[in-house]
């Protein structure tokens, strides 16, 4: 199980996303999955790893503990050889033997000990090298991770703007296509021609009253020379000429 947590830990700490980018046909669906995929598996690895050290932190307090023992046998068998000795110096040769013979037991105790110790630090030495690889997997896993979340955010965000930048490009289209300034440029002639027409039927009334005025004076000038005429018929042909 450690093994193919370790497998998966490398091939994807491993992967090149930019080749991976390259062949997808929807590289943000692929990132999003990737995504998933590399946090997946830093939690699965990382229950691993976390498994693996207790083991090996297990490991090494049995293996201290036979280190100590030993030590401890150790100073149990000196502390015995020296007692015995004492009693042979003062002539007491059978507390002398028990105690070199307490001694003997001590120094079985430490040499099984030793041999415990011993025997553990190739295993201790093997687990603290696969607890570095899952480490290193994982902090290269981190990495990638980070890098991953990066590239999916940076492609939202360009898709956001691609999206804005197509709608702003919509927009101007469907400007080009209806100019709203044409339309009020045929309004505008519009006006103009209303205003050209109300300033025709201001020409035309004025035409109308000095045509009116005109027609006045040509009927007062009428009225003058039936006036004279009068004048002449009434007072024959001596009648003085009307002066001015």
């Amino acid at each position: 199980m450690k093994q193919s947590i370790f497998g998966r830990v490398a091939q994807l700490a491993k992967a090149n996303i930019n080749d991976l980018l390259d062949r997808a046909e929807d590289p943000q669906k692929m990132l999003d999955q990737m995504v998933r995929d590399y946090s997946e598996n830093i939690t699965e690895a990382e229950s691993a790893v976390a498994t693996t050290i207790g083991n090996l932190r297990m490991a090494e307090e049995d293996h201290n503990r036979a280190v100590n023992e030993a030590a401890d046998w150790g100073n149990k068998a000196l502390a015995a050889s020296r007692k015995a000795d004492e009693f042979r110096a003062a002539g007491n040769s059978v507390e002398a033997d028990k105690f070199d013979n307490l001694a003997k037991v001590a120094i079985g105790r430490q040499m099984t000990a030793e041999s415990m110790a011993k025997t553990q630090e190739p295993n201790l030495a093997a687990q603290n090298e696969v607890v570095d690889k899952f480490k290193q997997g994982l902090d290269q896993m981190k990495g990638k991770l980070s890098e991953l979340t990066a590239k999916r955010n940076e492609l939202v965000n360009r898709s956001r703007v691609a999206a804005a930048q197509s709608q702003v490009s919509d927009a101007l289209k469907s400007l080009d296509a209806a100019d709203p300034t044409s339309t009020l440029g045929g309004f505008e002639d519009r006006i103009r021609r209303d205003e050209a027409t109300v300033r025709g039927r201001q020409e035309l009334a004025a035409s109308s009253l000095e045509a009116q005025f005109a027609s006045l004076e040509d009927l007062g000038e009428m009225t003058e020379v039936e006036a004279r005429l009068a004048a002449l018929k009434s007072g024959g042909g001596s009648q003085k000429a009307i002066t001015y």
